[in-house]
């Protein structure tokens, strides 16, 4: 039990990492794409994933709380 308990924090803690690099790669990417190949539209379309990518690491560690 106390094992099952650990490995799920130690996934929820990977989980939340791996969240918090895709949002800022995707903030990155977003800038790089705006700035340097010029389409505008693109840039920000991707840099509104960044938020979309930690709320869905958030909603997936919740889920995994109570499960």
């Amino acid at each position: 039990m106390k094992t099952n308990i650990l490995r799920r924090n130690k996934m929820t803690s990977q989980l939340r990492k791996i969240g918090l690099i895709a949002s800022i790669l995707s903030v990155l990417g977003s800038l790089y794409i705006y700035f340097i190949s010029e389409d505008k539209q693109l840039g920000i379309f991707v840099g509104l994933w960044a938020p979309t990518l930690i709320l869905l690491a958030s909603e997936i560690e919740n889920w995994m709380e109570n499960k």
